[in-house]
């Protein structure tokens, strides 16, 4: 017998993080339960991870650490490391640790970070940006624009 695969979107780990409703919260806390527990695996994409952390920020108002933390460690009263759930898999997820890192060390955009991680995983130095304000934060990257 095969262990169930199936796709988790971001609005339930929105409700779960956030708690704003709190029945779809314990349902979705019983389905991570269901998981670490290895009933069932739970698939998702980093494109998810960008939205959770836009949506914290831009809706919820929460600050970059408190994404970063809540992303990997806890946020409020329920523990959850969202890039480290049992049962939980996520493309990328060392690339979306990094970003989450960086996003609050850096004052950067999540995605911008999340392009910086993915370059240096690629051996990439040299960006070409018209974004200088963000990538001039990385020690570690070249930026240059179209012509130079």
């Amino acid at each position: 017998m095969t262990t169930e695969r199936a796709f988790i979107d971001t609005n339930l780990f929105l409700r779960y993080l956030t708690n704003d409703i709190p029945e779809k919260a314990d349902r979705v806390e019983e389905l991570l339960q269901r998981a670490g527990l290895g009933e069932i695996i739970l698939v998702t994409t980093s494109l998810v991870i960008a939205k959770i952390v836009w949506t914290l920020t831009s809706f919820y108002g929460l600050s970059r650490d408190q994404i970063r933390d809540g992303l990997r460690l806890a946020y409020g009263h329920r523990v959850l490391a969202i890039l480290n759930t049992p049962g939980l898999e996520i493309a990328e997820s060392d690339l979306l640790i990094e970003a989450a890192t960086n996003y609050a060390a850096k004052n950067v955009d999540f995605i911008d970070a999340y392009n910086v991680a993915w370059m240096v995983q690629q051996q990439l130095s040299t960006a070409y940006t018209f974004d200088r304000k963000h990538f001039y934060r990385f020690e570690n990257i070249t930026v240059k624009m179209p012509g130079e």
